[in-house]
């Protein structure tokens, strides 16, 4: 007890004298203020000028800032100093805070699959009230990020005489038109008002105040740091020549040009007032540059910019009265490790939520028996309270309290529906689009209602239910039906085709998700209607029955992959075992069919830009004959893509029926080029019989397969070019969109 109120007093002593000391330190001289500049992803280069003067041993007196600005100057004011706001910056992926993505990495794999599915999600109302928000991204994570990075100062503060450095920011109420200064609120909203971009983000609501991008009025608000008391002001701005009608290119050109031409407001009469302006080089990057290249070029172009100046800020110096060997005191600490630190919880705080709501929370999380919190958590919690219990909005924040934080979870309104579309074009399918709505069902344990149908030469229409109760299973039952028109190959060649309605039902009462893992056991019945058979002389002898079946199933399926196109980290792996009848016993009055799958396939990284992929996967059927619309084939790069037992081979482009025993092996190399371009190779070998015992008795088949892709905002674009044993014919393939 004497020792911890002994080391108290201490800690009191040292803060008196580390204020004595800056208090000193600033008796004689002038106060010097810093003004940061808007320009998005441009606004990366104050970082740069940050670290420059922090060498030059410049103080940080006030600090203003807009837009990026903003953000940058709001973080540097509670703790952040340069070479920290260098390495959170570098640690985010800026192409999911700049959206609004769902953080889907610890939520089952079945909302993962349709984030990678959908180009589009939105939320839909059916109330009379209609949605606020306004602007193509909601900014949610934008929001979600603040909050975490500006923990301990999330509460109403008043900027000037609460955070280690005087702080203000701008933004534009567009009801009144006005500037709007901040002095005081909550330091993660202002951030997020001041950055507003028109259109693009959504405004900040605030009272009667509708808020967006402070650039619109007072992009370089140096008049607000002399109104702070700043006699030395030192600015940075980010923005360049207005473009010309040839150099404009692009939804973000144009948006770039806008935010440009629109900053001029109180631009001269700003600089007027500031002693030492440096305006950074940022040709060739534009508001939306926020690749890893781009910010690492910014920030380096600042302290190139800063770095040119070096004599004019050495001479500044002595005008604010200090001496060459002069160095402010950095009162604030690194903090690189703030998305990781973890923080002892006292209590858990429930807002606008019901208690079925906080209980499932709180045995999903088992937050009874969790004392510490992370940034991680935080977006799982707030990820969960999105896609588990509907809401639209939820936040986690953090109030500091003696020697730990309490956790306060807010939900804002409930989702109605949310609305999902999916586009694709292939060569051999041309168009598709897939449509999906998910209907959140009022009830004392979470429900919903999913429902998709599919355009294109294959129509599906399907629905289901699924119940989310406070354990990690979700019990479902489902109905699809299917209209496929399916082109059959042998060697190559087109052999036949099928057109058939197949009607499917299936009741999961075991749907099991943890994470990466799912484990789906139940029941299902297959109803297939053959409509029509167009039939070569080779297949005249194939003939197709009206039938149903019924089928006993298990699934198993882990994926750990950082991309579900891409990856360059984790592994999946997915098995299935499936006993098929006709009346719940047999098949055909004889024993029913056994069936077994699996595939498995790993990542290995090589330097930053090389990833080699191994896979193996096979499907067995036993003991019975097998029905032909179920039995095995290969073809494509897809698992089930046409149909359900369909399998990718590298080298064979169309589905091609293969024996009964099939097992089969692939490698794929996998370069990145840039950011989002990919080159791909895959070399893949096969065997396959009639009977397990005769597997390897039979010539191996094998393929190659080279591909390009380019990542686009509606899934892959990319070409294909393939050979293989099998069709001795080369084969091209172009597609674009996600695979459904």
């Amino acid at each position: 007890m004497y020792r911890k109120l002994w080391l108290a007093v201490v800690a009191i002593m040292l803060c008196l004298d580390l204020n004595a000391q800056q208090s000193e330190q600033r008796q004689g001289r002038k106060k010097v203020g810093v003004v940061l500049s808007g320009g998005g992803a441009k606004g990366m280069a104050h970082i740069g000028v940050l670290k420059v003067l922090e060498r030059a041993g410049i103080p940080v007196d006030v600090i203003t800032g807009t837009s990026m600005g903003s953000i940058i100057g709001g973080l540097y004011a509670i703790g952040y100093n340069a070479n920290s706001l260098d390495s959170v910056v570098r640690k985010q992926d800026w192409s999911y805070v700049i959206t609004d993505k769902e953080d889907l990495r610890h939520q089952s794999l079945s909302d993962r699959r349709r984030q990678y599915t959908y180009a589009f999600s939105t939320g839909l109302s059916f109330s009379k009230k209609k949605g606020r928000e306004g602007g193509i991204i909601k900014g949610k994570n934008l929001s979600e990020l603040f909050g975490q990075l500006c923990t301990g100062y999330t509460d109403s503060l008043d900027f000037s005489k609460d955070l280690k450095i005087p702080f203000a920011c701008v933004a534009t109420d567009i009801v009144e038109n006005v500037e709007v200064d901040f002095h005081s609120g909550r330091l993660p909203q202002a951030m997020r008002a001041s950055m507003a971009i028109p259109a693009a983000f959504a405004p900040v609501r605030l009272g009667d105040m509708v808020l967006v991008d402070g650039g619109l009025k007072n992009n370089y608000p140096a008049d607000l740091a002399k109104e702070m008391g700043a006699d030395i002001i030192i600015g940075v701005t980010v923005q360049g020549d207005a473009k010309k009608a040839d150099e404009i290119k692009g939804t973000m050109g144009v948006l770039s040009q806008i935010v440009d031409v629109n900053c001029k407001n109180k631009l001269e009469e700003n600089l007027a007032i500031t002693d030492l302006h440096m305006q950074v080089n940022t040709s060739g990057y534009n508001t939306a540059s926020f690749s890893a290249v781009a910010i690492d070029t910014l920030i380096h172009r600042g302290e190139e910019e800063a770095m040119r100046h070096i004599d004019e800020l050495k001479a500044l110096k002595k005008r604010i009265g200090i001496d060459d060997d002069f160095r402010p005191v950095i009162h604030h600490p690194l903090r690189p490790r703030v998305m990781t630190e973890r923080q002892h919880v006292k209590s858990y705080i429930f807002e606008n939520m019901t208690p079925q709501d906080e209980r499932f929370l709180r045995q999903k999380f088992n937050l009874n028996k969790t004392d510490s919190i992370n940034a991680s958590l935080q977006q799982q919690l707030t990820t969960s309270m999105r896609v588990d219990l509907f809401f639209k909005t939820a936040e986690c924040r953090l109030l500091p309290d003696d020697d730990g934080v309490h956790v306060v979870l807010s939900a804002g309104e409930r989702k109605t529906a949310q609305a999902h579309v999916g586009l694709r074009f292939d060569t051999e399918e041309y168009a598709a689009l897939l449509l999906g709505l998910t209907v959140p069902l009022k009830a004392a344990v979470p429900m919903n209602t999913e429902l998709t149908v599919r355009l294109g030469k294959r129509i599906m229409a399907r629905g289901e239910f699924t119940v989310h109760p406070r354990s990690f299973t979700r019990p479902t039952v489902n109905y699809t039906f299917r209209r496929n028109d399916v082109d059959v190959y042998v060697g190559g060649n087109r052999d036949y085709n099928i057109l058939y309605n197949h009607s499917q039902a299936e009741a999961l009462p075991i749907n099991f998700d943890y994470r990466h893992f799912n484990f789906q056991a139940g029941l299902r019945w297959d109803y297939l209607h053959y409509r029509n058979m167009l039939e070569s002389d080779e297949s005249a002898d194939i003939t197709l029955n009206n039938a149903h079946y019924v089928s006993y199933r298990a699934r198993l399926e882990y994926n750990s992959e950082d991309d579900w196109y891409f990856p360059t980290r984790g592994a999946r792996f997915k098995a299935e075992y499936a006993y098929l009848t006709d009346n719940f016993v047999k098949l055909d009055g004889k024993g029913g069919l056994h069936k077994v799958s699996a595939d498995w396939r790993k990542s290995f990284t090589f330097g930053r830009r090389f990833t080699l992929q191994p896979m193996v996967y096979g499907r067995l059927l036993l003991a019975a004959d097998a029905p032909l619309i179920f039995a095995n084939t290969v073809g494509g790069d897809w698992f089930g893509h046409y149909i359900e037992q369909q399998m990718p081979f590298a080298g064979i482009g169309k589905v091609e029926y293969v024996e009964d025993q099939f097992v089969a092996a692939q490698l794929q190399a996998q370069l990145r080029i840039a950011s989002n371009h990919f080159v791909l190779l895959r070399l893949a070998g096969a065997q396959h019989a009639a009977v397990l015992k005769e597997l390897f008795d039979h010539k191996t088949l094998w393929g190659v397969q080279a591909a390009y892709f380019f990542r686009t905002m509606f899934g892959p674009l990319g070409a294909t070019f393939g050979y293989s044993n099998r069709t001795k014919e080369p084969y091209f393939y172009l597609n674009l969109g996600y695979e459904f």
